[in-house]
């Protein structure tokens, strides 16, 4: 017979396996699904109540609906698509590349090329170029005699070039296999295969990406390259464009003795850039900066524009870059057809008010004592990056756009410390102002460069995060302390 204590034992083992596998699943599903339980029941009373009045109109309702379904869905994807910064990196070359004032002058004398009186020449245009002491040229320059070959200057591209795209590349965690769309820029060499090729090649890019290689376009390339994967990315759905900009030097070291040629030796040196942008919404979150705007002006239709700047052979048929006397005139001219395109975008309504008024009086009613109102950029932008072409431009800009010294900053230390780098001093210049920790979320930076042809470009960018300078890896976080260095004779 079964005893009393064996019954309960029973009874424990039945109540147990009833609460395991019928009351916990039954109040965890009702727990869960309370939401559900109680409001499809109350939305299908609803739904019943107005059934009879929308009945009759149950047609159009359907109609409107799927229209404004399709609107949604066509807007959505047509629409053009942000495009993030994710970040950029900037090369540093090597310290032995460093060639300072001395150097320079007794490199050149090496050649027995350059008259004395052009020795001296160059030595006064670097003493007052705004250049420092550790600006850098690439190996083949250095090297006595220069090495002014084609494999030479595909050495250096591939140190500059590789060397930035590695670094963001780290930066980023991006794959390279996962770059759709590159843009290369270098206005005065241009090798076949072509740069875009190499990085291809190198990289073993995917066969469907889509590469650029532009040349002949001067200082302002960079921003024409920025421009250019913009437009590719507000068409191509979830990718990243690489954007690479450099100038080789090892072509156009100019050996003759025409001044409006030695300039360029003067001013001109190694550096290079890479920048990686995406159309991902998902980067936003990681990306340092939302490209806001591009403005492209281009004043080459009148002759001296056109020809201010220009690569050249002189009368004994050395081949070599001349500025002509008219290049800051025309740098004038394109800027401020530039700033009247970019200034609606980007100005406070009072600034364009004032602007508007100003230009009636002069130009209807002749009030020629009026003096033309310069808008005030300081209340569009936070941060300025003027590209660092030489001291003389960066004078001009500052005193036509009312700047101040702290404006300039990031522009005059580039030039000082890694001189005209061309296409890729804008890029310089914006690490300068990230490794100061001068950049807040929702600043607003204008990016101008000036380049041959003649044109003029700007690109605005506005912060997504703030920067944090312990954080980065840049060109000047090991000396950022030095700087600025305050020699107002040659800054």
């Amino acid at each position: 017979m079964e005893t009393k204590e064996n019954k309960n034992n029973n009874n424990n083992l039945q109540s147990s396996v009833i609460q395991n596998h019928v009351v916990k699943p039954s109040s965890h599903f009702l727990i869960t699904h309370f939401m559900y339980l109680v409001f499809v029941p109350l939305l299908g009373a609803v739904c019943a109540h107005f059934w009879s009045t929308i009945k009759p109109y149950l047609a159009p309702v359907l109609a409107c609906t799927s229209f404004l379904v399709f609107l949604a869905k066509f807007y959505s994807k047509n629409r053009p698509r942000h495009v993030y910064l994710v970040d950029f990196a900037c090369y540093k070359p090597k310290p032995e590349l460093m060639c300072s004032t001395e150097r320079y002058v007794e490199r050149s004398r090496q050649e027995k090329v350059f008259t004395e009186e052009n020795l001296c020449f160059q030595r006064k245009v670097l003493e007052r170029s705004g250049l420092g002491q550790k600006t850098y040229f690439p190996e083949s320059i250095l090297s006595v005699p220069a090495k002014s070959c084609l494999e030479e200057a595909r050495r250096e591209a591939g140190m500059v070039i590789f060397g930035c795209i590695d670094e963001v590349l780290e930066k980023t965690g991006v794959r390279a296999e996962e770059i759709g769309i590159v843009v290369v820029n270098s206005s005065l060499v241009g090798p076949t295969p072509s740069l875009s090729a190499m990085i291809v090649n190198h990289y073993k890019l995917v066969g469907s990406v889509k590469s650029y290689n532009l040349g002949g376009m001067g200082c302002s390339a960079g921003l024409v390259s920025i421009d250019l994967a913009k437009h590719l990315l507000q068409v191509s759905p979830n990718c990243y464009a690489l954007v690479v900009s450099t100038e080789i030097q090892t072509l156009n070291w100019y050996l003759g003795n025409d001044r409006s040629m030695l300039m360029s030796n003067c001013l001109f040196r190694l550096g290079g850039a890479a920048v990686l942008l995406s159309n991902h919404p998902s980067d936003r979150r990681r990306s340092k900066y939302q490209l806001m705007r591009t403005v492209r002006t281009h004043t080459g239709a009148h002759d001296n524009s056109h020809s201010c700047v220009s690569l050249k052979e002189d009368e004994e048929g050395r081949l070599g870059v001349a500025l002509t006397k008219d290049l800051m005139a025309m740098a004038g001219e394109a800027l401020k057809t530039n700033i009247t395109t970019l200034g609606p975008l980007v100005l406070p309504m009072s600034e364009q008010l004032l602007f508007f008024l100003t230009l009636v009086a002069r130009k209807v009613f002749k009030m020629k004592k009026v003096k033309p109102y310069i808008p005030d950029f300081k209340l569009a932008f936070e941060h300025f990056c003027i590209h660092a072409g030489g001291k003389a431009v960066l004078d001009a800009i500052e005193k036509n756009l009312e700047l101040r010294e702290w404006h300039m900053e990031p522009s005059r230390m580039t030039l000082y410390r890694f001189g005209n780098t061309s296409s890729s001093s804008l890029w310089y210049e914006l690490a300068y102002t990230e490794a100061k920790g001068r950049i807040r979320k929702g600043d607003r930076t204008w990016q101008i460069a000036f380049g041959s042809g003649f044109k003029c470009n700007s690109a605005v960018w506005r912060a997504l995060k703030n920067i944090n300078p312990a954080m980065e890896k840049n060109p000047w976080m090991d000396e950022i302390h030095e700087f600025p260095v305050h020699n107002s004779s040659k800054i």
